[in-house]
């Protein structure tokens, strides 16, 4: 059976300052984003417009951010998976950590082609306007029902994820969350 690498190992067993600071802000801007879109519609009309403008320069954000955490990924090398992961668990982080950059880079362009067939600019938090993707109001309906069915598959992602971290938290490989977490390693 493996065991767990000793979690004061060199820097080379976690991430990079840069992956671990693109990570909780993207993860932190993907919570907001969330709850605006499955709350928006329980608040009063001027509210729910203020909160869409964040949801909608939110979702831009993460989409750019997003395209930096994959370039940043594509040009540093992630750790190996520690040997107390299982096959299968090393296979499933995987294919999860790929469709986490797939969702947060499809997620938003989907919202974003919605907003483009709607008449109003799309603003990003009333700085300045995002050109409009090419997209016209026959296809609003499309948009929005896959901007929806990938919104509920990035909580199951979220969920997958976290529930992951928890797991391995409570079997006592603490380190792992430490890779991500520095300020948690070895607790």
């Amino acid at each position: 059976m493996a065991t767990a690498a000793d979690p004061r190992d060199s820097a080379l067993e976690r991430y990079g300052n840069g992956a671990v600071a693109l990570h909780w802000i993207i993860a932190a801007l993907i919570i907001v984003n969330l709850l605006l879109g499955l709350f928006h519609e329980d608040f009063a009309r001027e509210t729910r417009s203020s909160m869409m403008l964040i949801h909608k320069s939110t979702g831009i954000t993460i989409l750019v951010l997003s395209l930096v955490r994959l370039a940043w990924r594509l040009a540093h090398r992630p750790p190996a998976f520690d040997p107390v992961l299982k096959r299968w668990e090393a296979s499933l982080a995987r294919v999860t950590h790929w469709l986490f950059y797939a969702l947060m880079i499809l997620l938003p362009l989907s919202g974003w082609l919605l907003s483009s067939t709607g008449k109003n600019p799309i603003g990003w938090f009333g700085l300045f306007d995002v050109p409009k993707l090419p997209a016209d109001r026959s296809t609003h309906e499309l948009w929005e029902e896959s901007h929806q069915i990938l919104g509920y598959g990035m909580i199951a992602l979220v969920v997958l994820h976290v529930a992951g971290a928890l797991k391995h938290h409570f079997e006592g490989h603490r380190h792992l969350i430490g890779r991500m977490a520095p300020w948690a390693r070895g607790r």
